[in-house]
């Protein structure tokens, strides 16, 4: 079966993204692998005194994070693909690049927007950074805002 790799970021694109990549893994006759990065410093903070550990922020991130890569797999079970999940942490890009070697991955699939605005200025689109380096076709899913 055809594996697509499907990151996510839990923004307000995420739907979208979703249904996107069910209605292309239909045509495909493919299975999606959804994956979540959370950021590598997830449960530190600074603070007066330097940098601090809060391992109760980092689980509470943690379990929000598989409750909602749960509900996406159930959206996209209910439409008759099959589908996992995967939470990571760390570097997304790298990540993403890793599970989809891991799941033999013949496609990634993205979308166009997620994270924005000021996050894009300092970091980098995501999906800029995958089609530049991915060794495998990356679909990307136009998301628009509301009204188009």
């Amino acid at each position: 079966m055809i594996s697509i790799i499907l990151p996510v970021d839990f923004s307000e694109a995420t739907d979208k993204l979703v249904a996107g990549a069910i209605k292309f893994a239909k045509e495909v006759g493919g299975q999606l692998c959804v994956i979540h990065i959370a950021p590598a410093d997830l449960g530190f903070a600074m603070s007066d005194i330097g940098v601090q550990y809060y391992p109760e922020v980092e689980k509470s991130e943690t379990q929000e994070s598989q409750r909602l890569l749960q509900r996406i797999e159930e959206t996209i079970s209910q439409q008759g693909i099959a589908c996992e999940t995967e939470l990571r942490q760390g570097v997304a890009k790298d990540l993403i690049l890793d599970y989809a070697e891991e799941k033999n991955a013949s496609y990634i699939v993205m979308g166009s927007h997620g994270r924005s605005g000021i996050y894009d200025v300092f970091v980098g689109s995501l999906t800029k950074e995958l089609t530049k380096n991915c060794p495998l076709p990356v679909l990307v899913i136009p998301i628009h805002s509301k009204g188009r």
